[in-house]
């Protein structure tokens, strides 16, 4: 047998076998075959506790904002421990990968350390979750907070061990009294809020900030799951993704142009998430206003096209994202939300 013959012939043999004998299973289908994993509900807080301060995601520069950090959850009556990474940097990010995951398995080792907040997003986070302990964190449970890129750890975390995480404000962020009220509420007290936007009228005769706008009519429950639209469908395909089945699905984005957006929701559907969910939560897309050129899909065009079908209640303009006031919310609880009054609310406990 000649060298073409032979390589042509081993070439279908190996097709043969790949295609059609070795049957593969995808990430999705092992999914479906897996146990459902148990909820695993935080403790509370209480005044005098320790929060442990950690950089998972991109580096910070200059010294304020780890001082105005450190003020914040002073103030609000904790002690601070800082992961001894948080200044480090590798490039744009806050360290290599091991001094995070350092970091992070030793805030939730150290049983002193009843909290971990994230001091800020921006990207990396999810180069970490293929080397993460999940059994450490599955036996040291405890409140995490972050939001934008720390939504690939809110996924990786919840779907690996069913610790319910917490996407909210970070270390570095505006704490105004909203934030505040909830933060006391949820960690200090165990209440579950109603999530609703304030409205304020001001000088003006109707509310005009903060609105939310009805998609689809209706009352929906199920589990909440979502984040960062960006973030989350980089991880689309891994074994770090979340079961979306009979959830309510939340999301929110920073500084994408309508084109790319519409391109991410077009993923969701095409990988079957929009099929599985049970009701659909938009929060805020901060500057994401086309650039010029030759024409752009609205916001509202992209929700119309890919929501509104789904015939799933579902609004938009809910308090989440890249904004000064944002809601603090359990991924992974069970909720209850009501798209013609723009509401949820936590159905049993987030923290125990």
């Amino acid at each position: 047998m000649d060298r073409r013959t032979l390589l042509r012939f081993m070439g279908t043999g190996i097709a043969y076998v790949t295609s059609a004998n070795l049957n593969l299973p995808t990430v999705q289908a092992a999914k479906k075959n897996m146990p459902k994993i148990a909820p695993i509900y935080p403790e509370k807080l209480k005044p005098g506790d320790t929060i442990g301060i950690i950089s998972p995601s991109s580096a910070i520069d200059g010294n304020l904002p780890f001082m105005l950090a450190q003020e914040t959850f002073e103030a609000l009556g904790f002690k601070v421990k800082w992961g001894k990474h948080t200044h480090d940097r590798f490039g744009h990010l806050a360290g290599n990968d091991k001094q995070k995951l350092d970091d992070l398995h030793d805030m939730f080792e150290d049983t002193r350390v009843k909290a971990i907040v994230c001091m800020r997003g921006g990207s990396g986070a999810a180069r970490l979750l293929d080397k993460i302990d999940y059994n450490l964190i599955r036996h040291h449970p405890k409140i995490f907070l972050g939001y934008s890129d720390i939504t690939a750890l809110h996924a990786a975390i919840h779907s690996q061990t069913g610790l319910i995480t917490f996407h909210g404000p970070v270390g570095s962020s505006s704490w105004p009294t909203l934030v505040v009220e909830q933060f006391r509420d949820i960690f200090f007290n165990g209440i579950p809020p109603l999530y609703r936007n304030p409205l304020n009228k001001g000088d003006d005769l109707i509310p005009r900030q903060n609105r939310i706008q009805t998609i689809v009519p209706g009352i929906a429950k199920g589990k909440l799951l979502g984040g960062n639209l960006t973030v989350l469908t980089s991880i689309a395909g891994s074994k770090y993704y979340p079961d979306f089945d009979n959830s309510i699905l939340f999301l929110e984005d920073v500084s994408e142009e309508p084109y790319r957006v519409e391109r991410m929701f077009c993923q969701l559907k095409l990988n079957g998430t929009l099929d599985k969910i049970k009701g659909f939560i938009f929060g805020k897309c901060t500057d994401c206003s086309p650039s010029g050129g030759y024409g752009s899909l609205t916001l509202d065009q992209i929700l119309e096209d890919y929501i509104k079908p789904l015939r799933i209640p579902a609004y938009q303009g809910a308090l989440i994202g890249h904004i000064r006031e944002q809601f603090i919310l359990p991924v992974g609880a069970e909720v209850t939300m009501n798209a013609n009054e723009g509401t949820f609310l936590v159905e049993g406990k987030m923290v125990s």
